[in-house]
C-alpha cells in the first residue's frame, strides 16, 4: 500500500489545483465570454467608438477630442481651420488632446496667468468667429478636466456657424441644420448638458461638401 503524502504536500497540491482552476476560469474563460458578449452586443463601444470619414478611413474616436488645424508648409506652425468647427482648448500634451498626457490646467480662477490666458483666448475667438466677446461661452475658453473632451456646447457651435458657412461658401442655414442634427440632448433626459460632437459634425460637413 502506497504511503500517504505528507499533509503539507497535499495542501500544496490542493492549492495548485485551485490556482489552475481559477486561472482558467478567471484568466481565460471569463475574459473570453465578456469579450464575446461585448463584440456581439456593443461592437462599436468595445472597439473604441471609432469614427470613419467619408472614405471609410478611421479618423478618430467619438470619445476623444482633437484639434482641427491647418499646418504650415514647413510643418512648424498650425492655425485653426476656418472651414471646420473647433474644439474647446486642451491642456493634454504640448499640442493638446494627447491621450497619454490627459490632464487639466491645474490653475485656479484667481490665478493671474489663467485670467490672462482666458482674456486672450476670448479675444482671439471673438475675432476668429466674427462675434462679440460677450457671445463667447465658457467652454470655448476653458479646457475640460481630462483635456480630451470631444464635445462642445450648442452655444459654442452656434457662434461658429457663420464663419464655417462663409469659409465653405454655403448658407448658414445648411450649417445650422447640421449642428442641430448632431446636437445630443442630456443623457437620459437629465444627466449632463446638451452637447455637440465636433468630430462627427465636421465629418458631416465634409460629406455635405
Amino acid at each position: 500500500m502506497a504511503k500517504p503524502l505528507p499533509t503539507s504536500v497535499r495542501n500544496h497540491l490542493t492549492g495548485l489545483r485551485i490556482l489552475l482552476l481559477f486561472t482558467v476560469l478567471c484568466g481565460l474563460a471569463y475574459p473570453l465570454l465578456i469579450t464575446g458578449i461585448s463584440q456581439a452586443a456593443f461592437s462599436s463601444q468595445a472597439n473604441g467608438s471609432l469614427v470613419k470619414d467619408t472614405k471609410g478611413h478611421v479618423v478618430g474616436s467619438s470619445l476623444i477630442g482633437q484639434n482641427f488645424t491647418i499646418v504650415s508648409a514647413d510643418g512648424k506652425t498650425s492655425s485653426p481651420d476656418p472651414k471646420l468647427f473647433q474644439s474647446r482648448p486642451s491642456a493634454a500634451g504640448t499640442n493638446g488632446y494627447d491621450p497619454t498626457a490627459s490632464g487639466g490646467t491645474n490653475k485656479g480662477t484667481n490665478d493671474a496667468g489663467l485670467v490672462t490666458t482666458y482674456t486672450q483666448l476670448k479675444s482671439d475667438l471673438a475675432k476668429f468667429n466674427g462675434v462679440s466677446q460677450s457671445q463667447v461661452p465658457a467652454d470655448a475658453i476653458t479646457s475640460s478636466g481630462s483635456g480630451l473632451d470631444p464635445d462642445i456646447s450648442p452655444a459654442y457651435a452656434e457662434i461658429q456657424v457663420n464663419r464655417v458657412a462663409k469659409a465653405r461658401g454655403i448658407s448658414p442655414a445648411a450649417v445650422e441644420a447640421l449642428v442641430k442634427k448632431y446636437t445630443q440632448d442630456r443623457t437620459l433626459g437629465f444627466l449632463g448638458e446638451p452637447r455637440v460632437n465636433v468630430l462627427e459634425l465636421n465629418i458631416a460637413l465634409t460629406k455635405a461638401g
